[in-house]
């Protein structure tokens, strides 16, 4: 369960299909990235990439959260929004990712998990591996440097992520598999 998350969307007046006009947000959570819904309080003041407390005890911006939502529910402004808020996450989490690339191992013979980032390529992977076997990296900057060729390390965190939420990969490695669509959040 996700205790914080960003909005990535704010209906004040909810969905446009709504039986119930309520405010509602959509949100990326930070544990996981884990997308929500939620209904926000009416004395609330919610924003764009604000960062709020989702979890069991007393909310301030949530009233309750509806569910689990999938990449399809999104709204547009949602789907436009999440790159950036995802940057400022991966960013955020930076230690976590650089771990990733220090730690990550190989799958199969013939697969490495660096295989299912976009961008890394064989050539990055062999360049990654053998870095980090001098030393490790420190941060995704330091990832940069000493592979120059990876020209945007937390933009393939990001397209992965986003590749994960949309429901195209066979391995997670960051998200939780997204419910299928019979378990799909459509509750307006």
């Amino acid at each position: 369960m996700e205790e914080y998350a960003w909005v990535i969307e704010y209906m004040p007046l909810g969905h446009a299909d709504a039986l119930k006009r309520e405010p509602v947000v959509q949100l990326l959570g930070t544990s996981v990235f884990t997308l929500l819904e939620a209904t926000v309080k009416p004395s609330a003041n919610v924003v764009l990439g604000q960062k709020i407390y989702v979890g069991k005890n007393e909310r301030n911006e949530v009233s309750h959260i509806k569910g689990r939502i999938v990449y399809a529910d999104l709204s547009n402004g949602a789907r436009d929004f999440l790159p950036s808020i995802l940057r400022k996450a991966v960013e955020e989490k930076d230690a976590y990712f650089t771990n990733f690339m220090n730690n990550s191992k190989p799958i199969s013979i013939r697969v490495h998990t660096l295989d299912l980032l976009p961008g890394v390529g064989k050539k990055n992977m062999e360049a990654i591996l053998k870095e980090r076997e001098i030393k490790p990296f420190t941060s995704l900057k330091d990832l940069h440097e000493r592979v120059p060729s990876l020209s945007d390390p937390a933009g393939v965190f990001i397209h992965r992520i986003i590749s994960e939420l949309q429901g195209n990969e066979k391995y997670y490695l960051f998200t939780k598999p997204p419910m299928s669509a019979m378990q799909g959040f459509h509750g307006r």
